[in-house]
């Protein structure tokens, strides 16, 4: 019994330790969720969705018509019930730095036969995005893992529209967590403003806007 215990806090540790080598080595360098990894980021697609995942599409305020970036899609969990909520008339822009999560995404949106989702090769931060032309984006336990994260949010606020919002979500479970005074200090030093927090201080949803009038 005791030689289990022992074991048990060796797992326990040695999790530990990787998280935090993880998270560390993750400010130098891009170090995503394998795509193997996948299945643990993602909820089944139906008709009812997930309440986690029903609560995001509630908060993002979306209406028809809307242009939405869904950066760093991954598996689409997002991408697909925001690419419903929009509507044919609207457009979710995908985009990810592994070719497996898009694919993945894709898959989906093509038997869910959605055809208003562009797929993206790229992070934030790349300059490959238009400039005033998202009326929402989400970055959904996302920024953790962007080295240069001072670029990604100035990009961000670069491609909403004036008085657009950036949904991000953040959880401690994540090893690239990041605490909401964090994020607000990087998102205020790209423009942003804070305008709502759900949640607490181990998992938590923050909705910034870009103020009406800004870069136009």
């Amino acid at each position: 019994m005791i030689s289990i215990v022992y074991l048990f806090i060796i797992l326990i540790g040695l999790v530990i330790i990787i998280a935090i080598v993880w998270r560390f080595a993750s400010r130098r360098l891009t170090i995503p969720c394998p795509v193997w990894m996948s299945g643990l980021l993602d909820t089944p697609f139906s008709k009812d969705m997930s309440g986690r995942t029903q609560k995001t599409i509630q908060r993002l305020d979306l209406r028809s018509g809307m242009n939405v970036l869904d950066a760093g899609c991954g598996p689409g969990r997002l991408t697909i019930p925001v690419a419903q909520k929009v509507g044919s008339e609207g457009e979710v822009t995908a985009i990810d730095i592994q070719e497996g999560m898009l694919h993945e995404a894709q898959q989906r949106a093509y038997k869910a036969h959605l055809t208003n989702i562009r797929f993206l090769l790229s992070g934030p931060g790349e300059g490959k995005l238009d400039r005033n032309h998202f009326d929402r984006a989400v970055l959904v336990t996302v920024l953790g893992e962007i080295p240069d994260r001072e670029a990604a949010l100035r990009e961000i606020f670069d491609v909403l529209k004036p008085g657009g919002i950036l949904l991000v979500e953040e959880t401690i479970l994540d090893p690239h967590y990041q605490t909401r005074s964090t994020v607000t200090r990087l998102a205020g030093a790209a423009g942003l403003i804070e305008k709502e927090f759900f949640g607490n201080s181990f998992s938590y949803t923050l909705t910034l806007e870009k103020p009406s009038g800004a870069g136009v």
